[in-house]
């Protein structure tokens, strides 16, 4: 771990050790020595730039919900301490809506959603960063619908004209990370099976997927076997059935005690124009930003977890109709 703090192990270590330390034990003041001045934290909300920016919103999160735990589950990554590195990591957050803040009056509410990360870092730094929240898991708890959250969200930001823009190729901002992740043998099995899927090839489901999958899909839907993968991505590719599906970055990895594994991030651009999981097509031109984790077993892919935001998917969804 050259050029890192000798007090973590290993490069998972790095990504959860400074999660713990910023988030639960408070450490909010050390994003100035965990990220760099002039970050990038793209989520599919907006886009972020500064580490100033950063800190607010941490604090903004840490507000609303004071007790907020980030479990990691796992750390999925490429690259090298001298030439930088990419985590993906996966966390299961816990949170209690205890009081008034982006996500409406205080409810009381205790909340169980995910989050990936992709965050790359050199130098004991972080200066890169892709961010998605299970926003649709969180509002459906809290009693909201995906698509009225996002209404109310439009109205509460000041109306069309002055909300916040969502991320999109037009408001994204360059960073300093370049790379596409690695080319090990798992980063392309996954990659080429939802290259398929996205291109129609639903048979590549029972040929390439366990029978026995488990997955957690966005909304915080937990589903098994065949049926329930079907019924995911047919619905999401349905919805946008003409949209770009591009892959903008690939792990894969072998470690020891893990099961084979992979990461991806990748996205759909195009006309919300099919029935799916997004209703009635509008015509409004999408951009949905993914992360997604794969585990392979005996049987195939056994184990996936797909992370994107419904609430902004909405929400550019009502900004195009009104």
């Amino acid at each position: 771990m050259k050029g890192f703090d000798p007090k973590f192990a290993d490069f998972p270590d790095y990504i959860i050790g400074i999660t713990k330390e910023i988030w639960e034990d408070r450490g909010i003041a050390t994003l100035h020595q965990y990220y760099a001045d002039d970050i990038v934290v793209r989520s599919p909300a907006s886009v972020v730039v500064g580490n100033q920016n950063v800190i607010g919103a941490t604090m903004a999160t840490l507000a609303e919900f004071p007790d907020r735990t980030l479990l990691g589950e796992d750390v999925i990554w490429s690259g090298t301490p001298e030439e930088g590195m990419l985590s993906s990591h996966r966390l299961l957050s816990t949170a209690t809506h205890a009081h008034d803040g982006v996500y409406g009056k205080a409810t009381g509410k205790k909340l169980t959603y995910r989050i990936l990360a992709d965050c790359h870092a050199i130098n004991n730094q972080i200066n890169d960063e892709w961010l998605i929240r299970d926003q649709g898991a969180i509002v459906r708890q809290l009693g909201w619908d995906p698509k009225d959250y996002a209404a109310d969200l439009i109205a509460r930001e000041g109306g069309p004209e002055a909300c916040v823009p969502p991320l999109t190729p037009a408001t994204d901002q360059p960073g300093p990370y370049k790379g596409r992740g690695n080319d090990n043998e798992w980063g392309e099995k996954y990659a080429d099976i939802l290259t398929r899927i996205m291109g129609a090839d639903m048979a590549v489901i029972p040929a390439a997927y366990d029978r026995a999958v488990h997955v957690e899909y966005p909304g915080g839907k937990t589903g098994h076997s065949h049926g329930d993968v079907d019924q995911f991505w047919m619905g999401l590719r349905a919805s946008f059935p003409d949209a770009t599906f591009q892959i903008d970055h690939q792990i894969g990895r072998d470690d020891a005690l893990m099961p084979p594994r992979a990461a991806l991030r990748w996205s759909l651009h195009g006309k919300h124009s099919g029935w799916g999981r997004f209703g009635a097509p509008t015509g409004a031109e999408v951009y949905l930003l993914g992360i997604s984790h794969a585990e392979f077993g005996p049987w195939g892919l056994r184990r996936e977890y797909v992370i994107f935001d419904e609430t902004t998917i909405w929400k550019q969804i009502l900004l195009a109709t009104g």
